[in-house]
């Protein structure tokens, strides 16, 4: 099930019980972005509407968003409001994929490094990209460049 098909039955599945209006209005705030980048997709001729991809910035976009508004409230003393902020931080990351980390990355790292033959450190950055490629959205470029560096030099 694509990301947002996903997005969309957790909507439904919300709207059906109710029980929790922060989620329910973040679900319909997240569906409403991601309708709106699908009318710009196909105005742009891709009648399939904006791919998962897209759908990941829409969702990182948003919770850059809410993060910096958390920030702002809770130098005013809102601290509720910045609850709430994080609170739909929370729900939106949901739907991301978790970035790889410790042994995971490790071996995506190992994997990518025997594929393309790399064995110095001139071959960092086409190693990284490899990953970004193979793992959209998991990879930080950071802890990518740090696990590759790392198994270069111990190859």
């Amino acid at each position: 099930m694509g990301l947002k098909a996903r997005i969309l039955q957790a909507l439904k599945d919300e709207s059906a019980r109710t029980q929790n209006e922060t989620r329910l209005n973040t679900l319909r705030l997240v569906e409403c972005a991601i309708r709106d980048r699908d009318v710009c997709a196909r105005g742009r001729g891709e009648g399939e509407g904006c791919p998962d991809t897209d759908v990941q910035r829409v969702l990182h976009t948003m919770v850059a968003q809410r993060e910096e508004a958390a920030s702002e409230h809770e130098e005013e003393g809102r601290i509720e409001d910045a609850l709430r902020e994080r609170d739909e931080i929370a729900i939106i990351q949901a739907f991301l994929p978790q970035p790889l980390a410790g042994k995971a990355l490790d071996i995506a790292v190992k994997q990518v490094v025997e594929d393309l033959g790399a064995s110095k450190l001139k071959d960092l950055g086409r190693c990284v990209t490899e990953l970004k490629t193979r793992y959209p959205g998991q990879i930080e470029a950071a802890s990518a460049g740090k696990a590759v560096r790392t198994a270069l030099s111990q190859g």
